[in-house]
């Protein structure tokens, strides 16, 4: 009888949750980052976190309060295993910038363990568990996020209970800039700031927008992708949080941006182009940036990036 394995490791990329029209229903993976996450057997029960390496040296070490922690602790739970873990953590995805640094700790820590483990769950069944590790984020935890670093690409959810989530087509020829900006945005504050009610005028065109894009994306028509890669809805109430938002924006449209939004929660910033016209977005967005004095990080990944990925099983 083989000797089961010892180390597993596996990592998660960066995502842009709500894909600016799409909130909490459409997600995309930016694997311009990744976090990886190295889950180690042990005799005694009990998960423990490990060497914490990369943006951060440092984390919380509690389970209930470590986005990975609560992950490989929801795998080893739904697995019945009896062994327990050690988890190493190496953060590539930046903390409170709307790059999905959370669901990126906590989708690598699930694959790690479920490979660590021979891999019981599938994709789909790693879903929720890799849910369990947001929810330390932020209580419900939305799904955009998770399900992007999980599956790769552009995903929708159809439905939440019970889970349907799919990958989306792309349209051909498009490429995605972000910016990172020096400020912070802490996922649970930047949904206390949205309202309970939406006017009904708004909600038609958010319908509009959102249906658009989604054809666009599934026909490869950039026409219904610029007309429907719009925020009425979540962006208009999220402007406070960066200030910024609104030349870097008008930049990028300028410049011949298919769209332009918040990644997620922010305050980080993103942009579809054509991929011709890529450069010349990214400069305008920088130079909007710089003029506002704000000091602000640029990345750049396909829109059809990978999602998670186990790097090794020993």
């Amino acid at each position: 009888m083989s000797k089961p394995p010892s180390l597993a490791r596996a990592s998660a990329p960066a995502s842009i949750g709500n894909v600016g029209v799409g909130f909490d229903v459409l997600g995309l993976a930016f694997d311009a980052v990744r976090d990886t996450v190295t889950a180690r057997r042990e005799d005694a029960p009990g998960i423990q976190l490990g060497h914490v390496s990369g943006l951060v040296e440092s984390l919380p070490s509690e389970v209930e309060g470590n986005c990975a922690l609560a992950a490989a602790d929801a795998v080893l739970q739904a697995a019945g295993a009896p062994c327990g873990l050690t988890i190493d953590i190496h953060k590539g995805v930046p903390l409170s910038a709307g790059m999905g640094g959370s669901a990126a700790s906590a989708v690598a820590a699930a694959g790690a363990v479920n490979a660590l483990l021979g891999s019981p769950f599938s994709l789909s069944e790693l879903l929720p568990l890799a849910m369990e590790g947001e929810r330390v984020s932020a209580d419900p935890p939305p799904w955009d996020n998770v399900m992007a670093a999980l599956m790769g690409g552009l995903v929708v959810a159809g439905r939440i209970d019970p889970p349907l989530i799919r990958r989306l087509p792309l349209p051909a020829g498009v490429a995605c800039i972000l910016f990172h900006p020096d400020r912070k945005v802490e996922t649970q504050r930047a949904r206390e700031l949205l309202a309970p009610t939406i006017d009904k005028n708004i909600a038609v065109e958010h319908a509009r927008n959102m249906a658009s894009f989604v054809a666009g994306c599934a026909i490869n028509d950039l026409d219904l992708v610029r007309a429907g890669l719009r925020d009425v809805f979540i962006e208009p109430q999220r402007r406070p949080l960066l200030p910024e938002l609104e030349p870097v924006q008008a930049a990028a449209l300028a410049a011949g941006a298919l769209g332009c939004s918040f990644s997620g929660s922010g305050p980080s910033v993103f942009a579809w182009a054509l991929a011709s016209d890529l450069p010349a977005v990214e400069r305008a967005m920088a130079e909007a940036f710089r003029a506002a004095k704000c000091d602000a990080n640029a990345y750049d990944a396909p829109i059809d990036s990978a999602g998670l990925r186990v790097e090794s099983v020993e």
